[in-house]
C-alpha cells in the first residue's frame, strides 16, 4: 500500500469574521509547510490560479488530492479567548465551487471548553483528483476572533 500525504500548519493569526459564516482556513507555502511531498499544496494550482498571498487568498485553504483513493482527513484548532457560545468546524470538497460544487462533511458544533480552545477531529472519504479539500471554521461571537493555531491533514491510501 501506498500513502500520499499533505501534513500543513500554521501559527499565523487569522481573523475570523462574526458573520455566522464558515470560513477556508488559509495555510502558508512552500518553507512555511510541514510537509507536501506529492505537491498537493502549491501556490500554482492544478486548475492554473496562482496564488500570490497566502495570507489572504481562500485558495491558500486548500489540499489538491494528487491521486484518487480513501482519504484521511485531521485537524487540529485553537482559538483565541472570545465571548462564543459555540465554535464550528468542518471538512469540505470543492468549498470554492471549483469543480463538482460545495459538499461539506464531519460538521461540528461545540460549546467552548473550559480554558483554551483546542479541539482535533479526523474524518475519512474518497478523494478525487481535480477536487479540492479544506478546514473551515466559524463562531457564533459577536466580534471577530482569531484562529491563533491550524493543523490540516491528508493521507491517501491507494
Amino acid at each position: 500500500m501506498t500513502v500520499y500525504i499533505c501534513s500543513l500548519k500554521t501559527d499565523a493569526p487569522q481573523s475570523i469574521p462574526a458573520d455566522g459564516a464558515y470560513h477556508i482556513v488559509r495555510f502558508p507555502f512552500g518553507s512555511g509547510e510541514s510537509y507536501d511531498a506529492h505537491n498537493m499544496h502549491q501556490a500554482a494550482q492544478p486548475d492554473g490560479y496562482t496564488v500570490t498571498n497566502w495570507a489572504t487568498d481562500d485558495r491558500a485553504g486548500l489540499i489538491w488530492p494528487s491521486t484518487a483513493g480513501w482519504g484521511q482527513l485531521y485537524a487540529m484548532i485553537q482559538w483565541a479567548d472570545g465571548s462564543y457560545t459555540e465554535l464550528r468546524d468542518r471538512f469540505a470538497r470543492d468549498p470554492l465551487n471549483l469543480s463538482t460544487g460545495y459538499d461539506s462533511t464531519a460538521t461540528d458544533h461545540r460549546p467552548p471548553s473550559a480554558g483554551m480552545q483546542c479541539f482535533t477531529k479526523g474524518h475519512g472519504l474518497f478523494t478525487a483528483v481535480g477536487t479540492p479539500l479544506a478546514l473551515l471554521v466559524s463562531h457564533n461571537d459577536s466580534a471577530a476572533r482569531n484562529l491563533v493555531l491550524a493543523e490540516f491533514k491528508l493521507a491517501i491510501h491507494i
